[in-house]
């Protein structure tokens, strides 16, 4: 019997989601601030890619050793109030960059600082909110605020800013919004009990963990999407300025359009994988996702509305985001192991897509054009489609009306009950 939500899960989706949002807005304000600061710094493409792989790498770091404590030493309350600090304290260290080697251990201490949180959000999401609602509460936690605040107005209000107060100073009014969140954390959630010890089953490490398909699968399609993001958000900004010939306001409004588009995708995908199923939704909104690449290679001209359109539809991919990396790992290991599952995809995925991909198209970038980070995108999005048709079915209702009885018997879909208890 179907489960509704709370007024207070409701309330702690909206601050998470926030909180999130203003915390990949941070983590956004380099790329959209590339225009800026290279000709400023004298930065090629391949040192741009490497500060964004600096930054994912200590981000991946932070992530992978957050799961384990959360997980064994609970407080996630706690822990999530004092990384939403760190990183807006951190944020004002890059706009005192004065070179590269700044720029780069500023950027790797925002990691640090930034890795945790998505984990911890998470987890406090699965332990709360009834698996019935898991997916649209994950999907709308992990994409709606970072899509309004990140991508939608992000670009625009940080191009703004740096036009009419500096790309330093931009960096500097991006902290304040964490602080804020801080606070309202503080005083509106509650800190949720810990997990019975022994409620899950198996090793409550990386090892149980990836003992199962379809979370090494998740890993990867994880990996990819994040590799995805980075080089999108990297390079895409320098692309429409330097080889399409748009202004940085421009620039701004295209790029914002995904988040526009994006808002609307974090609650259509994850809300339909809930009932029809994660696999086939996850297929359908990864080959929509071609649809940005080549809309943008195979467009021409300076008119914005079918740029837009097409950044628009392909933005469908982000809704696979919190499926892959939240849902489903959530689904196989159950809540007394979900920050440590969270903090695997997370964290792995970081480590390959975000630190390898910028870095890797980055020097393509230089030897072969900026076009080519395009292709790079269309080549990342057929092999996430690839991988995800070998994904098996966890969605509790799809299971329940008997659409995938053999996955059934290996996938941990608690009462709501056990779900509040851990």
């Amino acid at each position: 019997m179907s489960t509704s939500m709370s007024r207070y899960q409701w309330l702690l989706v909206a601050l998470l989601s926030a909180n999130f949002g203003i915390v990949f807005f941070d983590r956004n304000v380099f790329s959209y601030l590339t225009s800026f600061i290279q000709p400023d710094l004298h930065l090629s493409n391949f040192q741009i890619g490497n500060i964004v792989s600096a930054f994912s790498f200590s981000w991946a770091i932070a992530g992978l050793g957050m799961g384990s404590l959360v997980d064994r030493f609970g407080r996630r309350k706690l822990m999530l109030i004092s990384a939403t600090v760190a990183f807006s304290m951190a944020s004002v260290l890059s706009g005192f960059a004065s070179g590269f080697a700044w720029l780069l251990a500023a950027r790797l201490l925002m990691g640090i600082a930034e890795g945790g949180i998505m984990p911890i959000t998470q987890t406090l999401i699965a332990v709360e909110v009834p698996h019935e609602h898991r997916g649209l509460a994950q999907g709308v936690t992990q994409n709606f605020g970072a899509n309004l605040l990140a991508n939608t107005l992000g670009p625009v209000i940080i191009v703004w800013m740096a036009i009419r107060f500096g790309w330093r100073n931009a960096f500097f009014l991006a902290a304040l919004p964490g602080i804020v969140m801080a606070l309202l954390i503080a005083a509106l959630v509650r800190e949720p009990a810990m997990p019975a010890r022994g409620a899950a089953p198996g090793r409550a490490r990386f090892g149980g963990a990836l003992a199962d398909r379809s979370m090494l699968l998740c890993v990867a399609i994880s990996a990819l999407l994040v590799a995805y993001l980075m080089v999108l958000f990297t390079f895409t900004p320098l692309y429409l300025v330097r080889v399409r010939g748009f202004d940085q306001r421009h620039m701004s409004w295209i790029m914002s359009s995904f988040g526009v588009a994006s808002m609307a995708v974090a609650f259509l995908v994850p809300g339909s994988s809930d009932r029809f199923g994660r696999k086939p939704v996850i297929l359908v909104a990864s080959s929509l996702g071609l649809v940005l690449p080549l809309g943008l290679l195979f467009t021409s001209g300076t008119r914005l509305v079918p740029l837009m359109a097409c950044i628009a539809v392909g933005a469908a991919l982000s809704g696979v985001f919190p499926l892959a990396m939240a849902t489903i790992p959530s689904e196989i290991v159950g809540p007394a192991r979900t920050a440590t599952a969270l903090s695997l995809t997370m964290g792995v995925s970081e480590i390959l897509g975000g630190v390898l991909a910028p870095s890797v198209a980055g020097k393509v970038a230089d030897l072969k054009g900026l076009g080519m980070t395009l292709w790079i995108l269309v080549g990342i999005v057929v092999a996430i489609i690839v991988l995800a048709a070998m994904l098996r079915e966890t969605a509790p209702a799809v299971l329940a009306r008997g659409k995938a009885p053999s996955a059934s018997l290996r996938t941990f879909t608690p009462t709501h009950k056990e779900c509040d208890h851990g």
